[in-house]
């Protein structure tokens, strides 16, 4: 299991990085249809967006979170 530490370590930030560049594109593109400068778009559609960016945000925060968890219950494993 020690071979997977490098792994989960890196898979961990990489997720994180994702989920917060997937809520800031979102806020962003919410941003820009609340400001109407997406022509098209109503505000409705903002607020999908908007929903969707944070549901993935905590989506793939919670999967970084549950690698780290593993992290460290190796680690603890390792130690007895």
């Amino acid at each position: 299991m020690r071979e997977h530490l490098g792994f989960l370590k890196v898979s961990s930030a990489v997720v994180k990085i994702a989920a917060w560049i997937f809520l800031s594109l979102g806020t962003l593109g919410t941003i820009l249809i609340f400001l109407g400068r997406m022509p098209g778009k109503k505000v409705l559609d903002g607020m999908l967006n908007l929903a969707a960016a944070v549901f993935l945000f905590f989506f793939f925060y919670i999967i970084a979170k549950i690698a780290d968890l593993l992290i460290k219950i190796i680690n603890e494993i390792k130690k007895e």
